[in-house]
């Protein structure tokens, strides 16, 4: 981990990429921004094992599909040798198996390589936050994609935060922003913002979709 001796702790990155030109692109959004930084590069599996353990860093962003060993294998490693470290995934692969696997081995994000960059450095910055996030891509898959693993899911959407998660589920109830205010005791304004920040992690355009895809992972039917 590392932090700047006269300054605010900074997000320590690993990138993990066979291909040169995707660590020089992620590198390169990643250094426009501040307060992160890159402190190391790797191009297979054994060096990204290496040079996890070596740096330690906060978030290593990582196309598990190195060659040398299976994603479980690549993101179980990581999880043992530097606990600390949150794992972000950038991958090509956007079939169901995949996520899954990614996912249940520790992974705290998903997102494609097709992605915008400003997307990729969001999602460091999540993950670095202790938060999860998935692309939108995958995000109205991805309630159903968990259960599919692991049964019901009693904290469904990792993407979102607790209080987003009592926001989603009023919604999933066909409850008006008017009355999740009162319920949470916030300002209405403060509720309609919070909305918008849902609906954009979950990858929805508006409050139906919110409610198809909430109610089936489980969600507004206690």
């Amino acid at each position: 981990m590392s932090e700047e001796s006269s300054g605010p702790a900074w997000v320590t990155v690993l990138l993990a990429d066979s291909q040169p030109a995707i660590r020089y692109g992620v590198r390169s959004a990643l250094e426009d921004v501040g307060g992160i930084a890159v402190v190391g590069e790797a191009a297979t599996a054994n060096a990204t094992i290496s040079e996890t353990f070596r740096h330690q860093p906060d978030v290593l962003v990582i196309d598990p599909q190195l060659g040398e060993f299976s994603t479980v294998d690549v993101i179980s490693r990581v999880a043992r040798i530097a606990p600390e470290t949150r794992v972000l995934v950038l991958s090509s692969a956007d079939d169901d198996s995949a996520i899954r696997s990614a996912l249940h081995a520790g992974a705290r994000g998903y997102l494609i390589k097709s992605s915008d960059l400003d997307q990729v450095v969001r999602g460091v910055q999540v993950v670095a936050a202790g938060e999860a996030i998935v692309g939108k891509a995958i995000a109205c898959r991805f309630g159903a994609l968990m259960r599919s693993a692991t049964g019901p899911d009693p904290y469904p959407f990792p993407q979102l935060t607790t209080r987003e998660r009592e926001v989603l589920d009023r919604i999933a109830a066909g409850k008006a922003n008017s009355a999740i205010a009162r319920e949470l005791a916030l300002a209405p304004k403060t509720i309609s913002n919070r909305v918008s920040v849902v609906f954009g992690k979950l990858g929805v355009a508006d409050r139906a979709q919110a409610i198809v895809l909430s109610r089936d992972a489980g969600l507004g039917r206690g």
